[in-house]
């Protein structure tokens, strides 16, 4: 309880206080569940909404609102809350947290509580949420009932932005309301201002960041590496010094002359060559590249002018890099024909993927991954699991990057992510969204489907990728196991977990407009025709796909390193 000289606040009057603490500090969009101990964040809120301060996004479900504020804060850059009752409710976020830990997202926890003097006594929905998110968070600040809370929001969103080898995060902000919940007799919503609306957020541009008209080191084999959201300065540095670049879909560096396609299934021959390595970004995908980055006979650096969230100092191998000039120096200059022989290469190994993804003459995951990759505009969300892998094997490299590609590559876990697709989507606003996933994928999260009356609807496609299970197992060790037959159906039941969902009456029962397409032909018609929510069902045999990747990397192998003209 407050002290008899502090007048003690009214929960109504802390809600608007805190939130317009939050307001000042760059909050412009908030995800709510409904509760009722959170209710004066909740009548706040409306206030704000009806006065055009603020954009409000309800949600029934705490673990998909989290991914849904997730997405609103990748997109945008800005912190963005997310308001549950007490409870169970503030676990449910737990999966969000962990992802925006890693990825370094700026997403608010604002968690209501019951006043002190319930805690402990049995009260309902009444449990110890101070801290409960332990080392996920950056920073966690406990507002008792009663006090002013602005002072307590400085700290967090201050600890949300990073600070010397911190980098920015999730923070929790518990606020405690006692009786009333609700507003006073005389309080109303404002009849005056308008909907909220920002404009786009615009796409990143290749910046000068300092290694041109820097003069490099000594000739070198050197490549460029650019893992999730290393950004277009990969590309603009390794086609600055003339380097290959081996840019994952997440990068948003996969495009330009340098951009080699099908880098990974060219590193197993010609691994050997490569004397040095320059990583942008955080490597999630690929074993071919994790044994480049581990290779003690190759010197890797990881350009790092800010702290990053992924990794901590001195856990891996690379030398640390944050000055341009150091890093141009490190990279040295490319022999002659160097980028030449790698580009040839990759079109050699593009033309042997594209004949053999085709040769069953039906659909399958990497020609569908090739089309939505080629076709996507605006926003393009990456599933976990194969989809993303099928995409960095056939998505092909164009001149400027048509889409920016997201992924929750932070933990790369399949749950949330239809709800951050449409968290995406909200943030960027006039530009469609397209999220592939694969079945398992799309029923982890179906609950993400769910977009209430009267709330903001994205334009949005989600093109599922429906094998009835767990594709990726089979390409990995465990593929070999089910082949030997010692473990009977262990694998296609504890790994593939097939199933028999039809997709078609769950997008009725969420409202969602639904299309399946058979052919190439009708996937491309469908993905270039403007639509409002819809699902694109693409029904594919998981049978094969193991000796199909079996069969690629067989070939490519037998490419020779091309002689030099």
């Amino acid at each position: 309880m407050p002290s008899d000289s502090v007048p003690e606040l009214a929960s109504m009057d802390v809600a608007r206080l805190l939130l317009a603490a939050l307001q000042t500090r760059g909050v412009r969009d908030v995800v709510i569940c409904p509760g009722s101990r959170s209710a004066p964040l909740a009548y706040t809120l409306a206030e704000a909404e009806a006065s055009g301060t603020i954009r409000l996004h309800v949600r029934i479900d705490e673990r998909v609102a989290g991914f849904t504020a997730l997405g609103l804060s990748l997109a945008s850059g800005a912190p963005v809350p997310v308001v549950t009752t007490s409870g169970t409710a503030v676990g449910e976020l737990l999966p969000a947290v962990m992802e925006a830990n890693h990825v370094g997202a700026r997403l608010l926890v604002l968690s209501a509580d019951r006043p002190t003097e319930l805690h402990g006594t049995g009260a309902n929905q009444t449990t110890n949420q101070v801290d409960l998110f332990g080392a996920h968070v950056r920073g966690s600040v406990d507002i008792p009932a009663g006090t002013n809370p602005e002072s307590s929001v400085a700290a967090a969103l201050a600890s949300s932005q990073g600070s010397g080898a911190v980098a920015p995060g999730p923070v929790q902000i518990n606020v405690a309301f006692r009786d009333p919940l609700v507003p006073a007799p005389g309080d109303r919503l404002p009849d005056f201002g308008a909907n909220v609306s920002y404009p786009p957020v615009a796409l990143e541009t290749n910046t000068d960041l300092g290694w041109r008209n820097r003069t490099p080191g000594s000739e070198r084999r050197t490549v460029v590496v650019a893992g999730h959201g290393a950004g277009p300065e990969a590309e603009d540095f390794a086609r600055t010094l003339g380097l290959p670049l081996f840019a994952e879909p997440s990068s948003n560096a996969r495009f330009g002359p340098n951009a080699i396609g099908p880098y990974r299934t060219l590193l197993a021959k010609h691994m050997a060559r490569i004397e040095r390595v320059v990583l942008f970004g955080r490597p999630t995908l690929s074993r071919p590249v994790g044994m480049l980055l581990g290779n003690p006979n190759i010197d890797s650096a990881l350009w790092s002018p800010a702290p990053a969230p992924w990794f901590e100092r001195g856990r891996r191998r690379e030398q640390t890099i944050a000055d341009p000039a150091a890093l141009v120096e490190f990279a040295g200059v490319a022999p002659d024909g160097w980028l030449g022989h790698w580009q040839r290469l990759g079109r050699q190994a593009e033309e042997t993927i594209q004949v053999s993804v085709a040769a069953s003459g039906g659909l399958n995951g990497p020609v569908v991954a090739r089309e939505v990759w080629a076709l996507s505009h605006g926003n393009l969300v990456l599933g976990s699991s194969n989809v993303i892998r099928d995409a960095d094997l056939c998505g092909l490299p164009a001149e400027r990057a048509a889409a920016r590609v997201y992924a929750n590559r932070g933990l790369a876990g399949i749950d949330g992510t239809l709800a951050t697709a449409t968290g995406i989507a909200q943030a960027r606003g006039g530009r469609k969204t397209t999220l592939l996933v694969g079945d398992v994928t799309f029923l982890h999260d179906v609950g993400g489907l769910l977009i209430g009356d009267g709330e903001p609807e994205p334009e949005m496609d989600v093109v599922v990728l429906n094998d009835a299970g767990g594709a990726i197992f089979s390409t990995l060790e465990h593929g070999a196991v089910e082949e030997s037959g010692r473990y009977a159906n262990a694998v296609e039941r504890l790994f593939a977990t097939p199933h028999r969902v039809r997709i078609q009456p769950l997008a009725a029962a969420y409202g969602w407009e639904f299309l399946a397409v058979n052919t190439v032909e009708e996937l491309r018609n469908v993905l270039q025709t403007p639509g409002g929510r819809r699902i694109i069902e693409v029904a594919v045999p998981r049978a094969g796909l193991r000796a199909m990747h079996a069969g690629i990397t067989a070939q490519i192998n037998e490419m020779a390193w091309p002689e030099t003209r």
